[in-house]
């Protein structure tokens, strides 16, 4: 890492026009290294390298900039990395120029003063341009500041094994329009267990129908959609806590219940293995990791089938209001001169056009940054897409052009909260459907098993412990 101090004094500055650098004269420009941090891994830190090498040899050749990158591992390992970095740990690297971070290690981060509000450089026309929630994520709760810019987003999509569904829609006549809401999910999957339990001479065996990845999103945005907010801030910056116990009996009711009825399930790290296992037949999980849903079902080492995909946008409430999450991590530019600001800014311009940042979402997942790239028919016109990228982006881009996108407020506690909802009612209902399984190896039948789980006190249980938990998180 270079000397930043020692290049700001050598370094030949002109004065902004609009912009990064307008109007600057490349001649005058100091050569300058950029040093960028990243946790992606395979086809997204592929892609990210390519158009990288493809800046280096273009743009920033002609800008005199210069981008290394280095992926630090997990999201966890690369915020260590850049806290010690900041504290000037021993055998810590200097800070980077750019990192990848999530609002919330981006918050834990500025406490250490190392990150730079970019937004003086940008013209209010050039941050028009960005999807209007996209930016306002990255302000950490200062309205107009930039300290993480949006380079590639998600939300939640519907994933279909269409080959099963197609078998069992013809038997039973089920309609893959009810997959639109939840209560409709929650109501075929119970349909589902029933036809595949018929299936067999064994009573009780039907197989789950449905799984969720991040738990924590069902809460958020099932909430939001009932017009909740679980974590707000006041004018103090005091974070505030509510679950109504109308909102949480919903979720509840089309989440834990069916989970212990069979209905639902949860056995992989993610809800793909458990396609991949035959485990359950869909789920809700993130457009960005849409490239790892199979492309067959694995029984057991002799029995295997191909499958075919569907995807919908996400279901939600019957009676909720279009909000889907937004999610992904955007880069943050650290402290330094002038110049090495505005090269960094520089950077992230031109990764975030439209031609350079489709092409990256397309090989990654993600879905673009900017208004005009959010369309399917400017996305089909940049490059070749697969049928599978096909049906994802276009289930991702009605999804961001028909909803509000929400993503909780950036506040202290804000990622305990997320694990609290995360964890707090799926937990339960896995551990509970495991007691449900020895009970019946026991000898008691399924429907008394669940009986004893399926009740309101076992709900207000619950609720009042959420309750406590969240109650302590604002101490």
């Amino acid at each position: 890492m270079r000397n930043w101090k020692m290049i700001s004094m050598l370094a030949v500055v002109s004065v902004m026009a609009a912009g990064c650098g307008a109007g600057e004269k490349t001649a005058d420009r100091q050569e300058i290294v950029l040093n960028v941090w990243n946790y992606y891994s395979g086809a997204q830190q592929e892609s990210f390298q390519t158009l990288v090498d493809e800046f280096n040899q273009g743009r920033g050749k002609e800008l005199k900039i210069t981008i290394n990158v280095s992926s630090e591992g997990s999201i966890s390992d690369l915020e260590e990395d850049v806290i010690d970095a900041a504290e000037k740990k021993v055998g810590a690297r200097e800070v980077p120029d750019i990192f990848a971070a999530y609002a919330d290690t981006a918050m834990n981060i500025d406490e250490h003063g190392i990150i730079q509000d970019i937004s003086s450089y940008f013209t209010k026309e050039e941050t028009e341009e960005y999807v209007d929630s996209y930016l306002e994520e990255g302000n950490l709760g200062r309205e107009g500041e930039i300290k993480i810019f949006p380079v590639a987003k998600a939300t939640e999509i519907f994933m279909l094994n269409q080959t099963d569904w197609d078998k069992f829609s013809e038997a039973t006549g089920a309609d893959i329009q009810d997959l639109r809401t939840i209560e409709g999910v929650t109501k075929t999957a119970e349909k589902y267990y029933q036809w595949t339990d018929s299936l067999t001479p064994e009573e009780d065996d039907g197989k789950a129908f449905f799984g969720r990845d991040a738990m924590a999103n069902y809460m958020f945005i099932g909430a939001r959609q009932f017009g909740v907010e679980i974590i707000s801030v006041d004018d103090d910056g005091k974070m505030i806590l509510s679950l109504p116990k109308d909102v949480a009996r919903k979720l509840w009711d089309n989440y834990y219940v069916p989970y212990i009825k069979g209905y639902f399930s949860a056995v992989g790290k993610f809800r793909s293995d458990d396609v991949r296992t035959g485990n359950v037949i869909c789920f809700v999980g993130s457009s960005a990791s849409a490239s790892f849903f199979p492309k067959e079902v694995i029984l057991s080492d002799e029995e295997s089938y191909p499958i075919e995909s569907s995807v919908l946008e996400a279901p939600r409430f019957e009676d909720g209001e279009p909000f889907a999450v937004q999610q992904g991590a955007g880069m943050v530019v650290t402290k330094g001169s002038d110049r090495k600001v505005e090269a960094c800014v520089e950077f992230l311009k031109w990764f975030t056009e439209p031609e350079q940042n489709i092409r990256f979402c397309l090989a990654s997942g993600y879905l673009p940054v900017k208004k005009e790239a959010n369309d399917m028919d400017r996305i089909m016109e940049e490059t070749e897409v697969t049928e599978s990228v096909k049906k994802t982006l276009e289930a991702a881009v009605s999804t961001v052009n028909g909803n509000t996108l929400y993503t909780s407020p950036v506040t202290r506690n804000a990622g305990s909260v997320r694990e609290l909802m995360n964890y707090s009612m799926s937990d339960l209902a896995a551990a509970d459907s495991q007691e449900i399984e020895r009970m019946r190896s026991e000898g008691t039948s399924r429907e008394e098993a669940v009986s004893m789980y399926d009740t309101d006190e076992h709900f207000e249980e619950w609720y009042a412990e959420i309750c406590r938990q969240m109650e302590e998180l604002v101490k």
